[in-house]
Protein backbone atom coordinates (compact mmCIF):
# COMPACT_ATOMS: atom_id res chain seq x y z
CA UNK A 1 0.00 0.00 0.00
CA UNK A 2 0.94 3.62 -0.86
CA UNK A 3 0.42 6.71 0.37
CA UNK A 4 0.98 10.37 -0.58
CA UNK A 5 1.62 13.33 1.90
CA UNK A 6 1.35 16.88 1.29
CA UNK A 7 3.35 18.74 3.03
CA UNK A 8 1.69 22.22 4.51
CA UNK A 9 0.36 23.23 1.09
CA UNK A 10 -1.13 26.81 3.05
CA UNK A 11 -1.67 30.17 2.13
CA UNK A 12 1.24 31.38 4.29
CA UNK A 13 3.70 29.55 2.33
CA UNK A 14 2.38 30.72 -1.05
CA UNK A 15 2.95 34.04 -2.91
CA UNK A 16 1.63 36.90 -1.03
CA UNK A 17 1.79 34.74 2.04
CA UNK A 18 3.68 35.62 5.11
CA UNK A 19 6.26 33.11 4.65
CA UNK A 20 6.22 32.59 0.78
CA UNK A 21 7.60 29.83 -1.01
CA UNK A 22 9.35 31.41 -4.38
CA UNK A 23 6.98 30.09 -7.04
CA UNK A 24 5.11 27.51 -4.45
CA UNK A 25 1.80 27.80 -6.27
CA UNK A 26 3.30 26.07 -8.96
CA UNK A 27 3.54 22.89 -7.41
CA UNK A 28 -0.14 22.96 -7.27
CA UNK A 29 -1.06 21.48 -10.46
CA UNK A 30 1.08 18.86 -10.25
CA UNK A 31 0.21 17.69 -6.94
CA UNK A 32 -3.65 17.84 -8.15
CA UNK A 33 -2.22 15.46 -10.69
CA UNK A 34 -0.63 13.10 -8.56
CA UNK A 35 -3.61 13.15 -6.21
CA UNK A 36 -5.52 10.88 -8.79
CA UNK A 37 -3.28 7.82 -8.44
CA UNK A 38 -3.30 7.66 -4.85
CA UNK A 39 -5.98 5.80 -2.87
CA UNK A 40 -5.00 6.96 0.54
CA UNK A 41 -3.61 11.10 0.64
CA UNK A 42 -2.61 12.77 3.92
CA UNK A 43 -1.91 16.66 4.36
CA UNK A 44 0.11 18.07 6.96
CA UNK A 45 -1.32 21.59 8.01
CA UNK A 46 1.13 24.03 10.06
CA UNK A 47 -1.79 25.10 12.75
CA UNK A 48 0.39 27.50 15.50
CA UNK A 49 -0.79 29.83 18.47
CA UNK A 50 -0.10 32.85 18.65
CA UNK A 51 1.86 32.70 21.11
CA UNK A 52 4.36 30.32 19.48
CA UNK A 53 8.35 30.22 20.00
CA UNK A 54 9.21 29.96 16.63
CA UNK A 55 7.79 33.93 15.92
CA UNK A 56 10.48 36.66 15.96
CA UNK A 57 7.66 38.61 16.92
CA UNK A 58 7.44 37.13 20.43
CA UNK A 59 11.12 37.81 21.45
CA UNK A 60 12.21 41.18 22.16
CA UNK A 61 14.54 42.42 20.43
CA UNK A 62 15.28 39.68 17.88
CA UNK A 63 14.55 39.97 14.09
CA UNK A 64 13.53 37.45 11.45
CA UNK A 65 16.23 34.78 10.61
CA UNK A 66 18.33 35.08 13.65
CA UNK A 67 18.12 32.19 16.08
CA UNK A 68 17.35 31.20 19.60
CA UNK A 69 17.11 28.15 21.66
CA UNK A 70 13.55 26.95 22.30
CA UNK A 71 13.41 24.24 24.42
CA UNK A 72 16.64 22.83 24.39
CA UNK A 73 16.49 22.91 20.00
CA UNK A 74 17.98 25.66 17.49
CA UNK A 75 15.61 27.31 16.59
CA UNK A 76 15.35 30.12 13.44
CA UNK A 77 12.69 32.83 14.30
CA UNK A 78 10.21 33.34 11.51
CA UNK A 79 7.64 35.92 10.84
CA UNK A 80 4.45 35.08 12.32
CA UNK A 81 2.57 32.38 10.07
CA UNK A 82 -0.12 29.80 10.24
CA UNK A 83 -1.58 30.79 13.15
CA UNK A 84 -4.89 28.56 13.89
CA UNK A 85 -8.15 29.93 12.01
CA UNK A 86 -6.58 32.30 10.62
CA UNK A 87 -6.60 32.50 6.47
CA UNK A 88 -2.78 32.20 6.40
CA UNK A 89 -3.34 28.61 7.70
CA UNK A 90 -6.08 27.58 5.25
CA UNK A 91 -5.34 25.20 2.41
CA UNK A 92 -4.95 26.93 -0.96
CA UNK A 93 -8.24 26.97 -2.62
CA UNK A 94 -6.80 25.26 -5.60
CA UNK A 95 -5.74 22.28 -4.00
CA UNK A 96 -8.34 19.30 -4.36
CA UNK A 97 -9.01 18.18 -1.27
CA UNK A 98 -11.54 16.01 -1.90
CA UNK A 99 -9.97 12.54 -1.34
CA UNK A 100 -8.33 13.14 1.35
CA UNK A 101 -8.10 10.34 4.00
CA UNK A 102 -6.94 12.33 7.28
CA UNK A 103 -5.29 16.18 7.96
CA UNK A 104 -2.44 15.52 10.62
CA UNK A 105 -1.54 19.46 12.10
CA UNK A 106 1.40 20.50 13.76
CA UNK A 107 3.65 23.38 15.62
CA UNK A 108 0.46 23.55 17.88
CA UNK A 109 3.11 23.48 21.13
CA UNK A 110 4.31 26.87 21.95
CA UNK A 111 7.19 25.54 23.40
CA UNK A 112 8.68 23.79 20.09
CA UNK A 113 8.52 23.82 16.14
CA UNK A 114 7.35 21.10 14.63
CA UNK A 115 8.53 20.87 10.69
CA UNK A 116 7.61 17.13 10.26
CA UNK A 117 4.88 15.74 9.79
CA UNK A 118 5.55 13.11 12.41
CA UNK A 119 7.57 14.72 15.32
CA UNK A 120 7.97 18.00 16.40
CA UNK A 121 11.64 19.05 16.87
CA UNK A 122 12.35 17.64 20.22
CA UNK A 123 11.35 14.31 18.60
CA UNK A 124 9.04 14.10 21.83
CA UNK A 125 5.39 14.97 20.20
CA UNK A 126 4.39 12.54 18.16
CA UNK A 127 1.56 13.57 15.52
CA UNK A 128 0.33 10.17 15.17
CA UNK A 129 0.70 10.23 11.77
CA UNK A 130 2.92 7.13 11.45
CA UNK A 131 0.78 4.88 13.61
CA UNK A 132 -2.34 6.05 10.93
CA UNK A 133 0.09 4.81 8.21
CA UNK A 134 0.74 1.41 9.46
CA UNK A 135 -2.67 0.68 10.60
CA UNK A 136 -3.56 1.17 6.97
CA UNK A 137 -1.19 -1.13 5.50
CA UNK A 138 0.99 1.92 4.09
CA UNK A 139 4.56 0.70 3.26
CA UNK A 140 5.67 3.33 0.59
CA UNK A 141 5.22 7.14 1.21
CA UNK A 142 5.39 9.92 -1.67
CA UNK A 143 6.05 13.06 -0.11
CA UNK A 144 5.41 16.68 -1.92
CA UNK A 145 4.67 19.43 -0.50
CA UNK A 146 6.32 23.47 1.12
CA UNK A 147 8.56 23.43 1.96
CA UNK A 148 11.78 21.18 0.65
CA UNK A 149 14.38 22.61 3.08
CA UNK A 150 12.35 22.50 5.75
CA UNK A 151 9.18 20.33 6.65
CA UNK A 152 9.19 18.76 3.21
CA UNK A 153 13.24 17.64 4.07
CA UNK A 154 11.65 16.36 7.83
CA UNK A 155 8.77 14.42 7.07
CA UNK A 156 10.97 12.66 4.21
CA UNK A 157 13.80 12.01 7.01
CA UNK A 158 11.29 10.25 9.50
CA UNK A 159 9.80 8.63 6.85
CA UNK A 160 12.91 6.94 6.43
CA UNK A 161 13.61 6.79 10.51
CA UNK A 162 9.87 5.34 10.49
CA UNK A 163 10.50 2.42 8.39
CA UNK A 164 8.88 3.74 5.09
CA UNK A 165 10.30 3.18 1.44
CA UNK A 166 9.86 7.20 1.08
CA UNK A 167 10.09 8.33 -1.67
CA UNK A 168 10.52 12.78 -2.59
CA UNK A 169 9.01 14.12 -5.69
CA UNK A 170 11.10 16.95 -6.29
CA UNK A 171 8.73 18.89 -8.98
CA UNK A 172 5.90 19.35 -6.52
CA UNK A 173 8.01 20.93 -4.10
CA UNK A 174 9.60 24.10 -3.55
CA UNK A 175 12.19 25.39 -1.10
CA UNK A 176 12.27 28.33 0.82
CA UNK A 177 15.92 29.12 0.15
CA UNK A 178 17.41 31.58 3.02
CA UNK A 179 20.78 30.36 1.77
CA UNK A 180 21.27 30.23 -2.03
CA UNK A 181 21.66 26.07 -2.56
CA UNK A 182 19.68 24.82 0.57
CA UNK A 183 17.15 23.39 -1.76
CA UNK A 184 20.14 21.44 -3.52
CA UNK A 185 21.43 20.46 -0.11
CA UNK A 186 18.18 19.62 1.39
CA UNK A 187 17.77 16.78 -1.68
CA UNK A 188 21.21 15.59 -0.91
CA UNK A 189 20.33 15.35 2.82
CA UNK A 190 17.72 13.11 2.00
CA UNK A 191 19.52 10.72 -0.63
CA UNK A 192 21.98 10.05 1.73
CA UNK A 193 19.55 9.20 4.30
CA UNK A 194 17.77 6.79 2.26
CA UNK A 195 15.09 8.31 0.78
CA UNK A 196 14.28 8.43 -2.98
CA UNK A 197 14.17 10.98 -5.46
CA UNK A 198 12.03 10.75 -8.44
CA UNK A 199 9.39 13.09 -10.16
CA UNK A 200 5.65 13.04 -10.76
CA UNK A 201 6.58 11.61 -14.49
CA UNK A 202 7.34 8.12 -13.15
CA UNK A 203 4.59 7.63 -10.53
Amino acid sequence: MKALIIVDVQNDFLPGGALAVKNGDQIIPIINRLQRKFSLIVATQDWHPENHGSFAANHSGKEIGESVSLNGVKQILWPVHCVQDSKGAEFHLDLNRNNWSKIIQKGTNPLVDSYSGFFDNNRNGDTGLSDYLKSEGVREIYICGLAADYCVKFTVLDGVDEGFTTYLIQDATKAVNLQEGDFEKALEEMEDHGAILTDSSKI
